[in-house]
């Protein structure tokens, strides 16, 4: 079971959403929040799997509600919907530690495989918005910070090569394969490449990558 918050200052959205999820007996609705600041304190209260975030709101907007919920160490997990594809707000929304980030008008399909990989704790983002953020990243000067310098040092060579396969797109099974791993060696692996980085999550690692220039566009 799956649980819901959802959190949109418009309540035909809402109830949009809302009916969504009454159709799955593997999501449950725990709550609905108006406005960011009602988001933070009912992910406190309540604890969902997964927060149904919209990033346009008044008052608190849904980027700075995540990097809240995110700081809190809550584990919930910040799904951000918008019906905004430009790549400033997915990259704010990723940096603040957004684990998804998928258009308003996805079809249900889409939209409940994304609340579900999301609580599994996979990555979830928009294609057209994959394509925008991987351009972004191009030409961009590398200018690495001495922390971000002392992280990538810290890794041995097989975690730096695990963190490119992360940044390229692999999965655990095809790191795996590729490096003649166990997948569960692979896991330890990537556990390890999250914590030394200081990644939430492999969207964490990914954008750590770029801006270290470990890995370039292309």
């Amino acid at each position: 079971m799956t649980t819901v918050l959802v959190v949109d200052d418009q309540p035909l959205q809402r109830l949009g959403l809302s009916m969504l999820l009454e159709q799955y007996p593997d999501l449950t609705l725990l709550g609905e929040a108006t406005h960011g600041a009602e988001a933070v304190r009912m992910t406190a209260e309540l604890r969902p799997d997964v927060v149904l975030m919209d990033i346009r709101m008044p008052g608190m907007d849904g980027i700075e509600a995540t990097r809240r919920i995110v700081e809190s160490g809550e584990r919930s997990r910040v799904l951000l919907l918008t019906t905004f594809d430009l790549d400033e707000y997915a990259y704010a929304a990723l940096r603040v530690g957004a684990i998804g980030f998928l258009l308003k008008d996805a079809d249900t399909g889409e939209l409940v495989a994304g609340i579900r990989a999301v609580a599994a704790g996979d990555a979830v983002i928009a294609p057209s918005l994959t394509r925008k953020l991987i351009s972004s990243f191009t030409d961009r000067h590398v200018d690495r910070t001495p922390e971000q310098a002392r992280r990538l040092a810290g890794l041995t060579p097989r975690e730096r090569e695990v963190l490119t396969a992360i940044a390229t797109g692999s999965s655990n099974a095809e790191i795996a394969e590729n490096f003649h791993l166990a997948e569960s060696t692979v896991k330890s692996h990537v556990s390890r490449v999250l914590a030394k980085i200081g990644a939430r999550d492999r969207v964490q690692a990914v954008i750590f990558a770029y801006d270290t220039g470990l890995v370039t566009p292309g």
